[in-house]
């Protein structure tokens, strides 16, 4: 995926996925109250994410073409991959290393290695 995102497409996706499927006109209007924008402004936004592929704006409804949870579990990976080798014992090292962990993260940790083994 590999898609960049600067804080203010990133706050412009979460209310995309919030509101979809939603009319074009509907998001002019949730932008101008919710970030100030402009008409202009929106479809600009709206126009890089759809060539970005994460959104579509179809006879003037825009719904996602990857989920909010893809999104996110994609961007995840990459992180570990780029700052860890993908290594997630190293992630989960580097992340342990200043924090401990409580013991319900620790249970929800072993749940999810439990389910991958299967």
């Amino acid at each position: 995926m590999a898609v960049e995102f600067g804080e203010v497409q990133m706050k412009f996706a979460e209310l995309i996925w919030e509101k979809e499927p939603v009319s074009s006109g509907e998001l002019v209007k949730l932008c101008a109250e919710r970030f100030e924008w402009k008409k202009s402004t929106t479809y600009t936004v709206l126009k890089k994410l759809c060539e970005k592929g994460l959104f579509q704006n179809i006879d003037g409804v825009v719904t996602s073409k990857v989920s909010k949870e893809e999104f996110y579990t994609k961007k995840s990976e990459e992180f570990v991959e780029e700052a860890f080798g993908g290594s997630l014992p190293a992630f989960l090292a580097a992340f342990t290393s200043h924090q401990k962990l409580s013991k319900n993260e620790i249970d929800a940790i072993r749940n999810i290695i439990d389910r991958a083994k299967e």
